[in-house]
């Protein structure tokens, strides 16, 4: 099946003026570095590109097709000479006060693509530069790729924006960061562990904001693991119902050979990563964290607890999360520590855990190689 790749015009491909009507050739400008990634889009990526656009009014007095058609085929043009080609192109001609079902983001202009044996809608995106092309793609069942130079572009025009936000796959004002978001897809993975003494659900996203939601039954190991999230800026929910009336041994232990295998799952082939520590100081304390996802399983471990517990985690099985997760991801980990203060200690391990993977996952769009003279991880 086809993917879509559906572009808006105006305030996307070209800037969008003052009055936004692009009416003559003064007021045509390219989005900036538009030729360079949407082609690179065009050559490289498996999308069928469809341009669609609303031009208000568009034959009337106020919006002349003398003025348009001679700057649309220029358009056209030029991203035909840079390789990019649109299979079809869609323009409705109405106002907004029309309600028009051919208007964005109904999708009267759009029903070909609503055959599921030929076009792949789910994995298909929008682009464009207003709500209106959000609710498009959430008519559609699709994403959006939001360019966010005005968040409230298209507002007057929609009625109901609730769950917008979860439509849309990327916020940009970026077509470096839409090639590279489109190249390289988010990492995600999904691990459901259930045994006698716990059940464990992981979902993970490597490419993702800081966003969490975690729940392990115990509030200082939850703050923890929040830690990865927020500094390592990925997604990341971690559900755990475990024996905690025996003991907090299995809960910790296992939610570490569990985010393992999320971590082992979601960085799928490893073409492109950075692969490699981090050293992170927290007031009396320092944390070094070296990780290498080089497919080997080994830890060195260096931290010293006084204190049997810190919350309601035992300091014991700090370690045996981390040999946990270094097993189960086939990494390398080295962990060292030193300072006073045994919350800030432990803490202060975790951030540059979180910093170390997040540097480590990075991923260059421009090297998608595989970082090992072995050819393998």
């Amino acid at each position: 099946m086809k993917k879509l790749l559906f572009i808006d015009r105006d305030g996307t491909l070209v800037l969008e003026p003052e009055d936004y009507q692009v009416d003559s050739f003064q007021k045509l400008k390219f989005y900036p570095q538009v030729f360079t990634y949407l082609s690179k889009i065009a050559k490289e990526l498996d999308y069928e590109l469809v341009m669609v656009t609303n031009q208000d009014g568009l034959g009337t007095d106020s919006h002349p097709e003398e003025n348009f058609w001679p700057i649309q085929n220029f358009i056209i043009e030029t991203f035909e000479n840079e390789d990019v080609k649109f299979e079809d192109i869609l323009i409705d001609k109405t106002f907004a006060k029309d309600n028009s079902p051919t208007r964005k983001p109904n999708t009267g202009l759009l029903t070909k693509y609503f055959d599921k044996d030929t076009y792949d809608l789910e994995n298909s995106f929008v682009i464009g530069d207003r709500i209106t092309d959000v609710k498009l793609a959430k008519n559609l069942n699709s994403k959006a790729i939001f360019i966010n130079n005005d968040e409230n572009l298209g507002a007057d025009e929609i009625l109901d924006n609730d769950d917008l936000e979860n439509v849309i796959a990327l916020k940009t004002t970026s077509w470096k960061a839409i090639y590279e978001f489109l190249k390289l897809e988010n990492r995600t993975s999904e691990i459901i562990r259930n045994t006698n003494e716990t059940k464990i659900h992981i979902k993970l996203n490597l490419d993702g904001t800081g966003k969490s939601n975690i729940d392990t039954g115990i509030s200082f190991f939850d703050h923890m693991l929040d830690q990865i999230a927020k500094h390592g800026q990925m997604d990341l929910e971690i559900k755990v119902d475990g024996d905690l009336e025996v003991d907090e041994h299995h809960t910790i232990e296992d939610t570490g050979i569990a985010l393992g295998e999320a971590f082992y799952q979601a960085l799928g082939n490893k073409l492109g990563i950075e692969r490699y520590a981090f050293v992170l100081p927290m007031d009396d304390c320092l944390a070094q964290v070296a990780l290498d996802f080089g497919g080997r399983n080994w830890i060195v471990w260096d931290a010293e607890f006084k204190r049997e517990m810190i919350g309601k985690m035992p300091t014991e099985m700090f370690f045996h999360f981390f040999k946990s997760f270094s097993d189960s991801a086939k990494a390398n980990l080295n962990i060292k520590a030193e300072g006073d203060n045994e919350h800030h200690k432990i803490e202060s391990i975790f951030k540059a855990f979180a910093k170390c993977l997040k540097s480590a996952v990075k991923r260059d769009s421009e090297k998608m190689i595989l970082p090992s003279t072995k050819g393998m991880l």
